[in-house]
């Protein structure tokens, strides 16, 4: 069959319509809130970075931030866009001051898109600049404007106001999470030493730049106090912790949090291990010097280069357009202080000493433990009916990779139902075969020794660390009865146990299925609580027909598609400050029977007993 193929098929999109077309090249993916990089949430950063761009610039040391329902609002007090040009700032491509490096220098907007991909997928775009006494506002809808005011005298301070309602038509029934937002606040004051974030009226301020950050973010015991070490363009603070196994890292570009590292991370990993090498004349194995450290790091480059619009790895090599590489200037500015810190220091150089070596003990004792379980998983990689894989991974470069996602089933007709309705391109199923262990209190040598722990792990490959995880989204899917919440605490427990870093990371989801199917011959509503019920019950009218779904693998694959679709419900695990891992677990997971019975006792709640 032959395509035709003419100038009626060629087509031009206007700006705005070319962002609303792949958004994906802007913000990443959509998602409606539930994950901290969904698309929300990068729309108020791409505003928020420009405030801070004039903060860095020396103008302005407070912004404030509202959030009302949908709508949020953005006010700095910098010096303002030019009045003349406010219009053209925020709807037309290739127009901004980021592009002259004399007024905006190692800024976080590069390219001036990060407005216009706001406005561009906003139902509703007010932006307003006060300059010098005076005033301009513009609004617009989906990047279209809708009213050009004319220039007022005003005697507000000098400063820029955007106020914006994503587009539910692109992200659906979509909700901020506070503690998502909260985050993202925390990490602009703790990389930018005195400026003050008000978020509905709540002031967010530090004072120690990423030692603040690493202590609020640290959850478990540091064997030594946190170093902290800022020289020119480079900040890094850093500590082991005694429970945790893997690696832990916050890394920042020009303010940016770049979840994925690049290049400086790497540099800076490997700085680490140089440096204490030397210091202890010993060559130490990579991994036993990097075993449990937590650490955070910030570097200022000149024209970054990411890997996409959304900033999230660095891929630059030089400091500066031919200027000093990355990985020279973070080697030698690490290696000479961390160097003279342990000198001056040998309690944290004798800790972590230490901490070397029981690491080192540890990785011996279960060598040959894990060379036999990577045997095992090569056996069973050809035919593991465990994992169906996607074709797109999330530690590939791919435009869709942020939609990769892992669910996670019990039994086999869970799994069958989500395995024949999934999207095959980034959703792959893990089907466990009952009831997993309780890892609680465990060695990490249960990971090899256990199967089905040594298969999970495999199929996220998160062995060594988190750069290479294949999906973004670990998605825990179980029935809404006791046994599926009682393997959802197990995998929990494996999680918090030997990675919590994924949880920090923000990839671990429960999936919420639906609990009621109500419909009539016109309309089917899916409920997923008592209280959806008794909404669709009123609408539908008299006599609708109620199903009860009581495990995932009674819902068909043809129901279940929309589920896990556009329209899929996810619950974040989260983890708070001030909740120590060790203590959940020990208390929820332990063996300590009698305290959890006399709890369910005291908090039994009669009134829902029949």
């Amino acid at each position: 069959m032959a395509f035709e193929y003419s100038e009626d098929q060629v087509r031009t999109l206007e700006w705005n319509e070319h962002i609303q077309t792949r958004p994906g090249m802007y913000i990443g993916k959509l998602g409606d809130g539930a994950s901290q990089d969904d698309g929300i949430y990068v729309l108020i950063k791409e505003i928020i970075d420009n405030s801070i761009d004039e903060y860095v610039m020396g103008f302005g040391r407070r912004i404030d931030i509202t959030i009302d329902e949908k709508t949020v609002s953005v006010r700095d007090y910098g010096r303002g866009i030019p009045l003349g040009k406010v219009i053209e700032c925020v709807s037309r491509i290739n127009t901004g001051a980021k592009y002259d490096s004399t007024a905006f220098k190692k800024s976080v907007g590069l390219n001036g898109v990060g407005s216009k991909a706001v406005n561009a997928l906003s139902d509703y775009f007010k932006v307003q600049s006060i300059r010098d006494g005076k005033s301009k506002i513009a609004e617009f809808s989906r990047g279209i404007i809708i009213k050009d005011y004319p220039e007022t005298d005003t005697d507000e301070r000098n400063g820029t106001l955007v106020t914006f309602t994503p587009d539910a038509t692109l992200f659906g029934n979509f909700h901020f999470i506070p503690e998502y937002v909260e985050k993202l606040l925390w990490n602009y004051v703790f990389l930018n030493n005195g400026l003050s974030i008000y978020y509905n009226g709540e002031r967010f301020f530090a004072k120690n730049g990423l030692l603040d950050l690493l202590e609020r973010n640290i959850n478990g015991d540091a064997l030594y106090p946190i170093i902290h070490i800022t020289e020119g363009d480079f900040e890094f603070a850093f500590t082991h912790l005694s429970n945790q196994w893997g690696e832990e890292y916050h890394s920042f570009v020009n303010g940016q949090n770049t979840t994925q590292g690049g290049t400086h991370q790497a540099a800076f990993r490997e700085a680490i291990v140089k440096t204490i090498r030397e210091f202890f004349k010993k060559d130490f194995e990579p991994g036993d010097v990097r075993a449990s450290v937590a650490a955070a790091l910030s570097i200022k480059i000149q024209e970054p280069v990411f890997e996409s619009q959304t900033k999230t790895k660095l891929g630059s090599q030089y400091m500066e357009p031919n200027g000093q590489t990355v990985r020279n200037y973070v080697i030698d500015v690490v290696k000479r202080n961390l160097d003279n810190y342990l000198h001056m220091n040998p309690q944290t150089a004798d800790a972590i000493y230490q901490k070397i070596l029981s690491s080192e003990k540890e990785r011996k004792e279960i060598a040959g433990i894990k060379k036999l379980a990577r045997e095992s998983v090569k056996k069973v990689s050809l035919h593991n009916k465990k994992l169906r894989d996607c074709r797109i991974h999330y530690n590939q470069n791919h435009e869709r990779r942020l939609e990769t996602t892992l669910f996670i089933t019990e039994g086999d007709s869970a799994s069958g139902s989500i395995t024949k309705s999934r999207d095959v391109n980034t959703q792959a199923v893990f089907s466990l075969k009952g009831k997993p262990l309780n890892s609680y209190g465990m060695t990490k040598k249960v990971v090899y020794e256990n199967e089905e722990f040594n298969l999970l792990q495999s199929a996220l490959n998160i062995d060594e660390d988190l750069e290479n995880l294949r999906y973004n989204n670990i998605v825990i899917a179980t029935d809404a009865d006791v046994d599926g919440m009682h393997i959802r605490l197990l995998l929990l427990t494996f999680f918090l146990q030997f990675y919590p870093d994924l949880i920090k990371a923000g990839h671990l989801y429960i999936l919420q299925t639906p609990l009621f199917r109500v419909r009539n011959k016109k309309e089917t509503i899916y409920c997923y609580s008592e209280e959806e019920r008794q909404s669709a019950i009123s609408k539908l009218g008299t006599n609708p027909e109620i199903t009860r779904f009581k495990g995932l693998g009674e819902i068909s694959p043809d129901e279940f598609k929309h589920f896990i679709g556009t329209s899929m419900r996810l619950d974040p695990v989260m983890l708070r400050k001030g909740q120590p891992i060790k203590e959940i677990l020990d208390f929820y997971m332990g063996k300590n029977t009698p305290d959890r019975q006399q709890f369910i006792i005291s908090n039994l709640r009669y009134d829902e007993i029949d």
